[in-house]
């Protein structure tokens, strides 16, 4: 058995969701009556995987105090890291190299986003191969706003352009990553600022893609976050249910 971390980036101003962001933060926004981060939560409980890290910035201490209800819920056994000015997704990998000291991989998820993803198929699929480093992927409708990738027959990422004019595909980034513990202190040791743009072109050729059979919605701004409205309830099932 693999031992699994996770690192949640969490710590995001969520500008274009003012007024909302002004008094709850990104990752607390709710969605069909549940806090975003709920549903990563959920996710990661699926997959037994309790050991969580989420960096911290704006409203750091709503979020602080959701992370003590979950630790006193248990099994979950997280921890903050706060950030008095934003590091940047790979800046916060930077600053906390030593997450995976007694790890094997590590799951690193952009929380502002709302997916029913299933992270224990995504975990197979890395363990299932041998390159450091699996990004999930879904269809975008709008391929030019996002980081696309391009992949070969083994299902290896052979180019990745964040936000191209000319997309190759329509297979996005879907800001979930499983990472071996190694490829995480080679992150950690770049000490450069942003995964899309600075980190993920250097693990072209040796990373695999995983198209992600699952509801995926990035909830950026307030349109997005009333689609996301509508649409959890069939996604995800009645709150009760989800939580069961």
């Amino acid at each position: 058995m693999r031992r699994v971390k996770a690192l949640l980036l969490a710590g995001g101003v969520g500008g274009r969701l003012r007024p909302l962001t002004e008094t709850t933060p990104k990752c607390l926004v709710p969605i069909a009556s549940r806090p975003l981060l709920d549903y990563w939560f959920e996710a990661l409980g699926r997959a037994g995987v309790y050991d969580v890290l989420i960096n911290t910035h704006h409203l750091a201490e709503q979020v602080r105090a959701y992370i003590g209800e979950v630790n006193r819920a248990g099994p979950f056994h997280v921890v903050e890291t706060f950030e008095p000015e934003p590091l940047g997704s790979a800046g916060t990998v930077h600053a906390n190299r030593d997450w995976v000291a007694d790890a094997d991989d590590c799951l690193l998820i952009y929380a502002d986003n709302l997916s029913s993803v299933n992270l224990a198929a995504l975990l197979r699929f890395h363990a299932s191969h041998d390159d450091p480093m699996t990004m999930m992927l879904f269809h975008a409708s709008e391929p030019r706003r996002c980081g696309i990738a391009d992949l070969d027959s083994d299902d290896r990422i052979v180019s990745f352009v964040e936000k191209p004019e000319r997309p190759k595909s329509d297979l996005a980034n879907a800001g979930v990553y499983v990472v071996s513990a190694q490829a995480y202190r080679e992150i950690a040791d770049l000490n450069v600022f942003d995964l899309g743009f600075d980190v993920l072109p250097r693990f072209v050729g040796r990373m695999r893609g995983w198209l992600g059979d699952c509801y995926h919605r990035d909830i950026g701004t307030l349109d997005s976050l009333r689609l996301a409205e509508q649409e959890a309830p069939s996604a995800f099932g009645s709150p009760e249910g989800a939580k069961a």
